[in-house]
């Protein structure tokens, strides 16, 4: 419910400017991702000279469904399908915390915006990439092997 309304409130907000040649209707918009999983490797910390640094891991998030027949019931076989997410943190705090405390097969929330890229791989050949840019990450357990 709270987040419908808030839903609700921000698509009410509409800033509006107005141009000497025309109106111009600026919306809100919302680029917004949260991943609940576990941490696929330790994070590497990358610096490009002339920029900031950034911290870079993965997160594996699943789905569970069944197929076949028994769809409706309990009966069918299960499916699993795991995904992982390249997380990058540019914000300065946040990005050493995450250095330092995000093990692999921790299980955190990332909470951050989708960004779509391009790069030039080794070979010159040029590739396209999908990254969170996280801003808020929130630690749920230590690392697993660390419980065993």
């Amino acid at each position: 419910m709270m987040l419908r309304s808030a839903t609700a409130q921000i698509f009410r907000q509409a800033v509006r400017c107005m141009n000497t040649d025309t109106s111009l209707i600026l919306e809100r918009s919302i680029n917004r991702v949260q991943l609940l999983g576990r941490v696929g490797q330790d994070p590497v910390m990358r610096q490009v000279e002339g920029r900031n640094p950034v911290t870079i891991f993965s997160v594996a998030t699943n789905e569970m469904w069944r197929s076949g027949e028994g769809e409706v019931s309990s009966t069918g076989d299960v499916s699993q399908k795991t995904t992982w997410h390249r997380v990058s943190v540019f914000k300065p705090g946040l990005r050493d915390v995450a250095y330092q405390y995000v093990k692999k097969g921790s299980r955190i929330l990332v909470e951050g915006k989708l960004d779509y890229g391009e790069y030039v791989d080794k070979n010159q050949v040029r590739r396209q990439a999908t990254t969170i840019i996280a801003d808020n990450i929130v630690f749920l357990s230590d690392n697993v092997r660390d419980k065993i």
